[in-house]
């Protein structure tokens, strides 16, 4: 195992976790965006009414997105532990 192998499995990581965690916070930076200018425009300063929203748009984000965030996660999990041999010699 040599340091290239360790690097290509830490960008391999990182880059699934971006690929995964990203659209969830994509959609709360756009929601909670909204929400603020919703809340300057009308001086309401409710802290549920922020994190509500939040929290509905990432659950339906998490329900349309969800079983291809599952089969990127089980798919780089199968991969890495097939390597496992090639890995270690």
């Amino acid at each position: 195992m040599n340091s290239q192998t360790v690097l290509t499995l830490g960008q391999d990581a990182l880059q699934i976790m971006l690929m995964v965690s990203g659209p969830l916070l994509v959609v709360a930076l756009i929601v909670g965006l909204l929400v603020s200018i919703l809340q300057a425009a009308t001086q309401i300063n409710e802290m549920t009414l922020s994190f509500i929203p939040k929290v509905l748009s990432i659950f339906a984000t998490m329900m349309l997105l969800g079983p291809w965030m599952l089969s990127t996660l089980v798919d780089y999990t199968a991969r890495l532990i097939t390597n496992i041999p090639n890995i270690i010699g």
